[in-house]
């Protein structure tokens, strides 16, 4: 099995010059990127669909289910950032510990896991527009809102598909242009708009306490429908796999490890910090949010907090909620856009991609070129699929990135136990062993069709791999 030393990848991240991405990120600087991209499409509409058709107000116990997960995973990541800190996040550690292979499989499954995560909130972010937008009677095409799989109610009853979901083609288009100026000027407007987005949760959360109905509570945990996943305690399962979604970030932080300043001190601060106060966040405002208004009240919607701000006197909070919103969602396309176009960054410099994802812009640093083709790719999914898949794809494969972390962090300890480790996660073998469970059986929960989109999106990136990655591949040529 070909494999990655620790000592290159360590000699890599000491690189520096012109073909190099810069050092410009603070610990502060991580914990507001992680932060950024969890507070955003999941927290604002799956909490709602989590909670209509799995889980019901018991959607605060699939918080902290899915919470315990990631805590593991967080913890291993933290190790392996601290270790290797270069770009590409799970798909460079998968490199050292088990391989090209496994790292080819994790890389691809990397795209996944942002692509679609970036889509997800581009299609999120269309609709709480035409929410704030409706406000101002200002009302949009319906065909350009939606995908062509779904099926849209007119006014008089009408059903019709939609053509396209335009404006979220158009978010994906204005963020990669962000992207593609530097990641200093990304960072400090991704800074803004999540004291926005953690502002925006407080006020929700603080206002709408006082307007909680406890007999939206009742039951709490609706009765099992006969149907795994749907309700009772499978319920609260499948809850927690789908919104793990919600949790979605300080991995992404990992991907920025070669851009960061003193990274074996500042990653595991991002990566921990950025959970700690979005757990905390999270079972606050799924309390609410459940309290609010009834579970059943948010079926079908992806825009869950505008059916629970009905419920509050608050006419201003909904107009100042959305628009916030609609602000913050931009930077969790920002987050899912950088990190993607890292992951293919490093898959590049290896030679598994072809040269055009890592060349850098002459002034910006910044792969450019990567960035363009990840642009029309995305956004095409955003206009094109509805919510619901692309949710649950993101999910599956941020899971199996992380059981492929954990399973790194074994191995390196069995291996190689003398190497230096900034931070060391503890209550190794128990907690990577923990976390690789705890994914696998949020993976098992998830629906079979999901299972098999996975499937089909690795068999492609087999062939890709076999046709072209594995004749590229430089670490193949200098052991040749």
């Amino acid at each position: 099995m070909i494999k990655k030393s620790i000592e290159s990848l360590q000699l890599e991240a000491a690189q520096s010059g012109s073909n190099t991405l810069r050092r410009s990120l603070g610990g502060i600087n991580l914990i507001a990127i992680g932060i950024g991209v969890i507070i955003g499409a999941g927290l604002f509409s799956l909490t709602g669909l989590a909670a209509a058709n799995n889980a019901g107000p018991a959607v605060i116990l699939s918080f902290v289910l899915a919470a315990v997960g990631c805590a593991f995973s967080a913890l291993c990541y933290a190790e392996m950032a601290s270790m290797v800190p270069v770009a590409g996040s799970a798909y460079t550690y998968a490199y050292a510990t088990l391989g090209e292979l496994f790292a080819w499989i994790i890389g691809w499954d990397l795209v996944l896991e942002y692509s679609v995560g970036a889509a997800t909130v581009g299609i999120s972010w269309s609709q709480y527009l035409v929410s704030f937008l409706d406000k101002f009677n200002i009302h949009l095409p319906a065909q350009l809102v939606a995908s062509p799989f779904e099926l849209i109610t007119l006014a008089d009853g009408t059903r019709i598909h939609g053509y396209i979901n335009l404006p979220a083609v158009l978010i994906i288009v204005f963020i990669t242009s962000i992207i593609i100026f530097g990641t200093k000027g990304s960072a400090f407007f991704n800074a803004i708009v999540v004291a926005l987005k953690v502002g925006v949760v407080l006020v929700f959360i603080a206002l709408g306490w006082h307007y909680i109905n406890p007999e939206n509570y009742k039951p709490f945990i609706p009765r099992n429908t006969g149907e795994f996943g749907s309700f009772g305690w499978s319920g609260i399962l499948r809850g927690a796999g789908v919104v793990f979604f919600v949790f979605i970030g300080f991995d992404i932080v990992a991907t920025m490890a070669q851009e960061t300043r003193n990274p074996k001190r500042n990653m595991p601060i991002g990566i921990l910090g950025s959970l700690i106060i979005c757990t905390i966040l999270f079972v606050l405002f799924g309390y609410v949010m459940t309290g609010l208004a009834h579970y059943t009240a948010f079926k079908g919607s992806a825009a869950p907090v505008a059916v629970a701000i009905k419920n509050t006197p608050y006419e201003w909070l909904f107009i100042a909620v959305i628009a916030a919103i609609l602000i913050g969602y931009t930077s969790v396309i920002l987050v899912d856009l950088l990190g993607q176009s890292r992951v293919f960054y490093s898959m590049s410099k290896d030679g598994l991609l072809p040269q055009i994802f890592s060349q850098l812009h002459p002034r910006f640093a910044t792969p450019y070129k990567s960035n363009i083709v990840l642009c029309i790719f995305i956004s095409l999914f955003a206009g094109l699929v509805p919510l619901k898949v692309v949710g649950e794809m993101t999910s599956i494969g941020t899971l199996l990135a992380f059981v492929m972390v954990c399973l790194g962090v074994l191995i390196l300890r069995y291996k190689q136990p003398d190497l230096p480790r900034a931070f060391r996660t503890p209550f190794v073998p128990v907690v990577p062993i923990l976390g690789i469970l705890t994914c696998l059986l949020m993976m098992v929960s998830l629906p079979l069709d999901t299972w098999i989109r996975l499937i089909v999106w690795l068999v492609l990136g087999f062939i890709i791999y076999f046709g072209y990655g594995i004749k590229n591949s430089k670490l193949r040529r200098q052991l040749q």
